[in-house]
């Protein structure tokens, strides 16, 4: 094994440290990181090859006990040396990057971005950005709602009696529900809940609602909370219930940047209380970045063990078996998703640039009005309505890549030991928290429908929907000229690709725009109407998606240095081609590509796998991950797999006396098949 993975560095086709430092972003950026790596792995506290094997009291001790070590480095380093920490976390234990994030980053976010000034000062006083006594969750989920934020049923009702609001769950569906830092750790809690005062309803707002005494941990008056046990996967994290039964708190513990309450119960709402949202979309921002990272760890794996792995020969007396990855089949299972996990790579990259741009002009806003907020507003949307459907397909893409990569394993990728039934485990809950995966991507096509609407009145196309233009000068009558290129090489050309894709995804928001005024047609409310296009609208998202993410990577192939351009050059032609290809129908239909066109994409696809195959493994070194952070004996560099794999299983479950043979095998051996004689019966005498 370990000569099969040496044959497969030996001659990359390009600079496999630049490639590092770019995907990085820079060299510091990768030192940087291999430093932390290192300190990581040498910590015992930070073992995780026996993850497997804790129980689920174990499992959260341990995440505690790194929550300990790691709050006095988040608030003592530099916040870009936090940032990199915790995006390398998030891949070696994100069970402990979430119970750790929550506070962080929910239960502070939410204090950055709702609270005033003066609240936000109370707040860090009290120790919640130091986690010195305070630990806080995230209150929003509950048991009968979820992504139906303004439908949450928790009450905040203001007594002027008092200057207090009192918190209630009226019902059983109002109990909170998935609260992450519930069960065992938080004492505070950031709760969504109606804001009613003087009998009207004003919402869903934020409040902080102490949970336990900081001195006793006892729960607070009115305040019940529950665990909930086992899950799926992170289970570092103690998800729990918690109900409020008339609980007051001070008037000031409502968050108020935005929508303020005063002494008299005189609301004050901002004149565009959608500003107050920003802040939520930070965390689909990180869970894309958080898919290509993911999605690396699982290529790593799979791609080195397919280089080492041998199955079957040409029959050749004496000759050795041929790798996997040496299989044509093989190549079209690892190397499309290879392609796109660089996709998502560069997507991340851009969105969070947009993020922070957009947070940016939010804070800067101040008291503004007019050009600068309807500037804002409109960004807001465009933000949002990205970010919601890179979350929900680029989740959607990195469990698909987890679970091909684990069966690409054979039999074992089945076991706990080696990396990938475990993370199959701890990211699906990626496609449903911070908005289920399919009520986002309509969040997304409502956005490009509406968009579209406003373009047929005038209002400006934003960049990332310039393919419509000629959709809108027509008036929604899209007539797409078809592609004239013949050749495998011409059709699969990057400038071929993104016309090809702009041309399919204008065609679905056409289509889209077509169900919605139809629905309208019929006499149905504008909400009714877009729940009848919502089967459009979601298929018009995913295309928008895909258009977005090759777009995205073309640029940043564009952007990116002479001697790395050949290689991503093709994993850009790859990805863009392999998805037409995956979704063929729809370019039948939108006129841009023939059959034999189609035909002549399958051809370059295989050549493309061909040519990606020489490579895969630099690039799987050039994202740069340690046998540690990689923590599976398939995926470790040196391609000692067998002999590390067998040492793993043995050290972990070491022979002992089987402890349930006395009391069940040994009776189940030794059991006699004798019948017992039955009461003798008076009719036989």
């Amino acid at each position: 094994p370990k000569a099969s993975i040496a044959e497969e560095r030996k001659a990359p086709s390009f600079p496999i440290r630049e490639l590092t430092y770019w995907l990085d972003g820079d060299k510091k950026v990768t030192e940087l990181k291999e430093q932390i790596m290192l300190e990581l792995e040498r910590d015992p506290l930070w073992r995780v090859s026996d993850h497997p094997n804790l129980t689920l009291a174990e499992t959260r001790e341990r995440a505690m006990k790194k929550i300990r070590r790691l709050a006095d480095q988040a608030t003592s380093r530099p916040l870009e040396e936090t940032m990199v920490r915790m995006s390398i976390i998030s891949v070696v234990d994100p069970g402990f990057w979430t119970r750790f994030g929550v506070h962080f980053g929910l239960f502070f976010g939410a204090l950055q971005g709702q609270a005033s000034p003066a609240q936000l000062a109370y707040w860090m006083e009290k120790g919640a950005f130091t986690m010195q006594g305070v630990t806080g969750c995230f209150g929003m989920t509950e048991l009968g709602h979820g992504s139906n934020v303004a439908g949450l049923e928790t009450i905040a009702t203001f007594d002027p009696n008092t200057d207090e609001f009192i918190v209630h769950s009226p019902t059983i569906t109002a109990t909170k529900w998935w609260i992450g830092g519930a069960a065992h750790t938080a004492t505070h809690c950031a709760v969504y809940a109606q804001l009613l005062v003087g009998g009207k309803r004003y919402g869903t707002k934020t409040f902080v609602v102490q949970l336990r005494d900081t001195q006793t941990f006892e729960l607070m008056p009115g305040v019940n909370i529950g665990d909930l046990g086992k899950k799926m996967g992170r289970d570092q994290i103690d998800n729990g219930w918690i109900r409020f039964t008339h609980v007051r708190i001070p008037r000031s513990h409502m968050l108020m940047k935005h929508t303020k309450v005063m002494r008299s119960g005189e609301v004050i709402e901002p004149p565009l209380a959608q500003l107050a949202y920003g802040a939520l979309i930070q965390g689909r921002v990180s869970m894309v970045g958080d898919s290509a990272n993911v999605a690396k760890r699982a290529l790593t794996i799979a791609t080195r063990y397919a280089s080492v792995r041998r199955q079957f020969s040409d029959g050749t007396p004496g000759a050795l078996e041929s790798k996997l990855i040496d299989y044509p089949i093989h190549q079209h299972r690892l190397l499309p998703l290879m392609a796109q996990t660089f996709a998502m790579i560069f997507a991340a990259r851009e969105m969070n640039t947009s993020y922070m741009q957009l947070m940016s002009q939010l804070n800067e806003l101040g008291d503004s009005k007019g050009a600068a907020v309807d500037a804002a507003i409109k960004n807001l949307k465009e933000t949002h309505a990205t970010s919601a459907g890179l979350k929900a397909f680029c989740t959607w893409m990195c469990l698909n890549i987890i679970d091909q990569c684990r069966q690409s394993l054979g039999g074992h990728g089945y076991s706990a030991y080696t990396g990938l039934s475990q993370a199959y485990s701890d990211f699906a809950v990626h496609c449903t928290w911070e908005g289920d995966n399919t009520i986002l991507t309509l969040q997304c096509g409502r956005y490009l429908v509406a968009t579209a609407l406003d373009a047929l009145k005038g209002q400006p196309l934003p960049e990332n929907l310039a393919y419509l233009k000629d959709a809108i000068k027509s008036g929604m009558v899209l007539e797409t000229k078809p592609f004239s290129g013949k050749s495998a090489a011409e059709v699969s050309s990057l400038a071929a690709l993104k016309a090809a894709w702009s041309s399919v995804a204008a065609n679905a928001i056409v289509n889209a725009v077509r169900d919605f005024k139809a629905g309208v047609a019929k006499g149905l409310s504008k909400d009714n109407a877009y729940e009848f296009s919502s089967a459009s609208r979601l298929h018009a998202a995913r295309m928008h998606t895909y258009t977005y993410l090759l777009h995205r990577f073309v640029a940043q192939v564009e952007q990116s240095p002479a001697a790395l351009r050949p290689i991503l050059t093709l994993l850009a032609q790859l990805f863009g081609a392999h998805s037409a290809v995956q979704h063929s129908g729809e370019f039948l239909q939108a006129g841009f590509y023939s059959g034999a066109q189609i035909e002549a994409l399958k051809v370059f696809v295989n050549d493309a796998c061909a040519q990606i195959r020489k490579d895969a493994v630099p690039l799987t070194d050039a994202f740069d991950y340690s046998d540690y952070i990689i923590n599976s004996p398939l995926g470790r560099y040196d391609g000692d797999v067998y002999e590390k794999y067998f040492e793993l299983v043995t050290s972990l479950n070491p022979q002992k006396p089987v402890p349930y043979f006395d009391s069940l095998i040994r009776p189940l051996l030794e059991r006699t098949n004798e019948s017992q004689p039955g009461p003798e019966l008076e009719i036989d005498q």
